[in-house]
């Protein structure tokens, strides 16, 4: 079910290319605010999800008082907690941190190299670095399942998104986009690890309601560059759907799955973002797809389901 809500989340963030396509079809709008309204239009849902919790969480503790002792009481304390304590506090900031370098270094690469080599570059190489993290600091083993996995996801992503007019990209322009691209990709890579990390310690929900709180506020300098009034009236309907269909929808589900899902196996289950938005770009777009794409998308799902079948033995 974790794999499940984590491909869900993929699909969604799959949308997200063509959501920017759309209004970039209705107006100029700075890639920044894109982001920054991305992650402030998230909020109320976030914080209402967050409120029901807490509440829920609440009651919970009132019946377990009137029939637990004191010391089931205190061995109630390692429940996740939906209200962050001080040793919270610096993870949660660096979560804000990296999910607004994504939103920066994700929509600073575009211009530079295009849509699709910044999304080759953030997103099929997030899963490595995931699995590298994942191998520093949370102690998983690169096991022989996850790394045919990892080669299988990968190499199948390229397959499907390389385009050669963005492969043609030279000089400064192409080093400083793959440049942001990569930035981008590490971003994600730790939001996910300590993500991870603190889903064992705090309602997922409440992680991703204060991680996001914290970017918006970092990417508050943004405002100086909103569009006039009349603009952000005709583009609200895409912000309002980045917002909360692509952010607080993805990542509320995707911090519900990875609780249960090992943080390689997520890396490798958010490759379906990519083979999303190529098959939004042939329905809607009428973008031809070749034999290489074909096959990439076989090999993305192979690798997905070789992963969650070799998980699957494992918890047997």
């Amino acid at each position: 079910m974790g794999l499940i809500l984590i491909c869900l989340a993929a699909v969604a963030w799959g949308t997200t290319g063509t959501t920017s396509m759309l209004i970039a079809q209705q107006a100029t709008v700075s890639p920044l605010v894109i982001g920054f309204w991305r992650m402030v239009l998230a909020l109320p849902i976030f914080w209402l999800w967050h409120s029901y919790n807490s509440r829920h969480n609440n009651s919970q503790n009132s019946q377990h008082k009137n029939t637990y002792n004191n010391h089931n009481n205190n061995l109630g304390r390692a429940q996740k907690s939906p209200w962050p304590i001080k040793a919270h506090c610096l993870p949660l900031l660096t979560m804000g941190l990296c999910m607004g370098g994504y939103q920066v270094f994700y929509f600073a690469a575009v211009p530079y190299v295009g849509v699709a080599m910044t999304a080759m570059v953030a997103i099929c190489s997030s899963p490595l670095i995931i699995a590298l993290l994942a191998l520093v600091f949370l102690g998983e083993k690169l096991t022989r399942v996850l790394g045919i996995s990892l080669v299988l996801g990968v190499t199948g992503t390229l397959l499907l998104i390389a385009q050669p007019d963005a492969l043609a990209a030279n000089g400064g322009q192409f080093l400083l986009g793959v440049t942001l691209a990569l930035g981008a990709a590490f971003s994600y890579g730790g939001y996910a690890i300590l993500a991870k990390v603190m889903v064992d310690r705090m309602d997922g929900i409440a992680i991703a309601s204060y991680s996001f709180t914290a970017a918006a506020l970092l990417l508050t300098p943004t405002l100086v560059l909103q569009p006039s009034f009349d603009i952000w009236l005709k583009v609200l309907p895409f912000l309002l759907y980045l917002g909360i269909i692509t952010s607080s929808f993805a990542y509320g589900i995707y911090m519900l799955g990875i609780r249960h899902t090992p943080a390689t196996v997520a890396g490798i289950a958010v490759l379906l973002e990519p083979l999303t938005a190529s098959l939004l770009g042939i329905f809607v777009f009428k973008e031809p797809m070749g034999w290489s794409s074909i096959l990439g998308a076989l090999l993305l799902m192979g690798g997905i389901l070789y992963a969650q079948t070799g998980n699957a033995t494992k918890s047997s």
